[in-house]
């Protein structure tokens, strides 16, 4: 089927649907900041007869993503897909009272990491039968006024600007793509998702948004969806 990079790897959503993907024949790249993380994941694929390979990165530094990137392409071949999990927590709580030249932080991960890892396998995604770039996103970034209190209350201002932005970049580049025929597909999570820290009793099976992702790519009928406890 190809290669797969999950960007951003942890023991949720991007593992469920690595181990998803894997079930259905991509090779998998896992990255991450935490290479204890990478290693874990990659002996629990193998454990389940998945082949998996880890690699160090960070998200917030286009330079590092480029040359991982590079060393995934020289390591499994050429790449078909992109799952981008990766995000920036925290860091600005407030904008009154962040310096403004200091917001701009925000969007490395979300913006600046998802469109450098996009660009280094934009050739490869072109020339692949079936590719895509999936992003997992949060609902604080969604223009409601629910959606904005609920920033306020938990102070995550500048998550919620990420969510955002994010999610207009995928917008972009799903219409950008398209005449190339690589499927660009965004799922929001709205509520808590299960094994996490902030789980709720009613939490987001981790293998229900997997599935989610993969219907995305299979289907490839829509950009956006929408997933609730």
């Amino acid at each position: 089927m190809g290669v797969l990079i999950v960007f951003g790897y942890g023991p949720g959503i991007s593992h469920a649907t690595a181990e998803r993907f894997g079930r259905e024949g991509y090779s998998l790249a896992l990255v991450a900041r935490n290479a204890e993380r990478v290693d874990e994941g990659v002996a629990r694929l193998k454990a389940e007869g998945i082949e998996a390979v880890g690699y160090r990165s960070d998200a917030r530094d286009p330079e590092m993503i480029r040359r991982t990137v590079s060393r995934i392409r020289k390591d499994l071949g050429v790449v078909s897909a992109v799952l981008w999990t990766a995000f920036r927590s925290g860091g600005v709580t407030d904008v009154l009272a962040t310096r403004p030249e200091d917001v701009a932080r925000v969007f490395d991960v979300g913006v600046i990491g998802l469109l450098t890892c996009v660009q280094e396998v934009l050739d490869d995604l072109r020339s692949s039968p079936g590719a895509a770039v999936l992003v997992a996103n949060g609902s604080v970034g969604e223009h409601s006024s629910e959606s904005d209190a609920f920033t306020k209350l938990l102070g995550i201002d500048g998550v919620a600007l990420e969510n955002a932005a994010k999610s207009k970049l995928v917008g972009v580049l799903a219409e950008r793509l398209r005449e190339s025929g690589v499927h660009v597909g965004e799922v929001t999570i709205a509520g808590s998702v299960k094994g996490t820290a902030t789980a709720s009793p009613t939490a987001i099976e981790p293998s229900l948004i997997a599935g989610t992702f993969w219907s995305l790519v299979r289907d490839r009928d829509r950009t956006r969806v929408r997933m609730t406890e």
